[in-house]
């Protein structure tokens, strides 16, 4: 018999922020940290120990039977992300774009995200109301991407549209409105790297583009899942963690004090934003056998809930303060990037991207004030702000 609790079903309308998420959360961490979820059906994780147990058990919680609740009972003839891969081919295919990651490379583009960000921080309007996501956390990311892509910078608003519409339930589309633009997406892409081919630089797609799997280059098929995931999850993890973490500055005064005068501050609040903002709530596995977790049964087959956004306020992890946002917290072990062999691959550049961000801002103002409601995204998967108006002031 599976237990089930009363307010288990709450927990993906939760995640689009119809309720409380954090108060549902500290229930089930209380009261039932790992559950199962009647309606699609699968078991929800919600304290950080089991999180991390799960995520560092790869061969017993699998990925290639999807990563999201919508995926569950879907098989796929070929992954559409890395993330849907598991060892040996998830170990091949990282080590394949890795060096595209490593922190030379992050640091060779620091010249580049700086001078994206101070053209969009130049513009923002010092004394008067901005939508901030609007002005910086949607077009700083997209063109920095723009910018590793080698495409003409002006284009990341079709980059946008893209982007959204790889995310579920956040765009309204038909379903052939969805076919003909991930169609539109794949051909860019694809003729991207054969350009690189016929023509390499130094720079991540020339290394996806020219790289071999014994021997053998990469299919157009490959090549897509690599940068499709390049594009998505390289700006939209980045773009709601400056976002949430900028509503969560103007909310306390306090804390952006701190970050105007403190140079030593910028590491632990970009890791506070991330833990604070959660910018994917969750990621799904599969049990590839029968497996024991919080002293429950797993039976194979069973889909697991990776809940990082409960993960992240675990009182057992983060104490009594993890309700609240401290940007001097250390240590802070949060699951914002994953855990084991699927850390995300570009965190250390979206983690350069924010400390660029905060860096630019704390020179143009010395005081963030949120006006009005923020607007969040509709979403179960992307922890997202469509809207949030702030008043900068010097």
């Amino acid at each position: 018999m599976r237990p089930v609790h009363p307010r288990g079903s709450e927990l993906l309308a939760a995640s689009t922020y119809l309720g409380n998420p954090q108060s549902l959360y500290a229930t089930l961490r209380r009261e039932a940290p790992i559950t199962w979820v009647e309606e699609p059906g699968f078991w929800a994780l919600s304290t950080h120990a089991l999180v991390t147990k799960a995520s560092l058990h790869p061969e017993d919680f699998c990925s290639r039977r999807g990563i999201l609740v919508g995926e569950i009972g879907t098989t796929y003839d070929f992954p559409p992300t890395m993330m849907h891969t598991d060892a040996p081919e998830h170990t091949r295919y990282r080590r394949l774009v890795q060096p595209g990651f490593k922190p030379s490379m992050i640091k060779q583009l620091r010249s580049q995200v700086e001078a994206v960000a101070t053209r969009l921080l130049d513009q923002l309007p010092i004394g008067e109301d901005v939508d901030i996501v609007e002005a910086l956390s949607v077009p700083f990311p997209l063109q920095v991407i723009a910018e590793i892509l080698g495409a003409d910078i002006d284009e990341w608003q079709t980059f946008f549209r893209w982007s959204e519409a790889a995310i579920p339930d956040v765009l309204e589309l038909s379903p052939e409105e969805r076919v003909a633009t991930q169609l539109e997406m794949w051909n860019y892409l694809i003729s991207l790297a054969e350009d690189r081919r016929k023509d390499p630089r130094d720079d991540l797609v020339s290394a996806i583009a020219m790289a071999t799997i014994d021997g053998d280059p990469l299919s157009e098929t490959e090549l897509a899942m690599f940068l499709i995931q390049l594009l998505v999850a390289g700006n939209e993890t980045t773009r709601n963690l400056i976002s949430g973490g900028l509503v969560a500055l103007a909310e306390r005064k306090d804390q952006w004090k701190l970050i105007v005068d403190h140079d030593e501050v910028l590491p632990t609040a970009v890791d506070e934003m991330l833990r604070w903002t959660t910018p994917v709530t969750s990621f799904l596995r599969t049990a590839t056998g029968r497996a024991e977790l919080g002293g429950q049964v797993i039976e194979e087959g069973d889909p697991v809930l990776l809940v990082y956004a409960s993960a992240n306020f675990d009182e057992a992890v983060f104490g009594e303060s993890a309700d609240q946002f401290d940007v001097t917290r250390s240590p802070n072990p949060q699951v914002s990037f994953g855990v084991g062999n699927h850390f995300c691959l570009g965190a250390a550049l979206a983690r350069m991207e924010a400390d660029v961000i905060l860096r630019g801002l704390r020179q143009r103002a010395t005081s963030l004030q949120l006006i009005g409601d923020v607007e969040r995204s509709p979403s179960s998967i992307i922890n997202g702000v469509r809207h949030a108006t702030l008043h900068l002031t010097r």
